[in-house]
């Protein structure tokens, strides 16, 4: 996604709350308790990498990247893409996968040169390999409590 004030809306379809929220450092924000039929919105305005998660729901996560650059695709099925018309020059290609490591992901990076022929990239494989599970922290940093009513919220915040 291209950084130029990109803004994500994420509806409750559900009966029951959800609190979307992210401590990122590219975009910090907490929607608070919502449910059926609203929907908040939040504006990305900084590059970088933002982990989304649900204090409710600790299964509930998701990835979004912010990039500062027009020149970008997701994957097909096949691991195929197509980056578009990307003009003549030398650039940067890097991959990312939300569960490949640091290593990993600058293992992958390759310099290229864009010139007027089409260009045919070899096949980059990237390993899961090396992926750890970190567990998921509710909005304050701390595990969640045994609690299943405390709806993600450190005990000393509900007081």
């Amino acid at each position: 996604m291209c950084s130029s004030d990109l803004t994500v809306e994420w509806p409750n379809d559900d009966d029951i709350f959800h609190n979307v929220f992210s401590i990122s450092e590219a975009k910090e924000f907490d929607l608070g308790l919502y449910k059926h039929p609203e929907s908040k919105r939040v504006t990305f305005d900084r590059p970088g990498r933002v982990d989304i998660l649900c204090s409710i729901h600790t299964q509930m996560s998701a990835v979004i990247l912010v990039l500062d650059t027009p020149y970008f695709a997701a994957s097909k099925k096949d691991g195929s893409l197509d980056l578009g018309n990307v003009p003549a020059g030398n650039y940067k290609l890097r991959i990312f996968h939300e569960r490949a490591t640091g290593a990993a992901l600058l293992g992958a990076e390759r310099r290229l040169t864009i010139t007027a022929d089409a260009l045919q990239l070899p096949l980059i494989s990237l390993s899961e390999s090396g992926y750890v599970e970190a567990p998921h922290k509710n909005k304050f940093g701390h595990d969640y409590g045994p609690d299943p009513d405390d709806h993600g919220v450190y005990p000393a915040a509900r007081k």
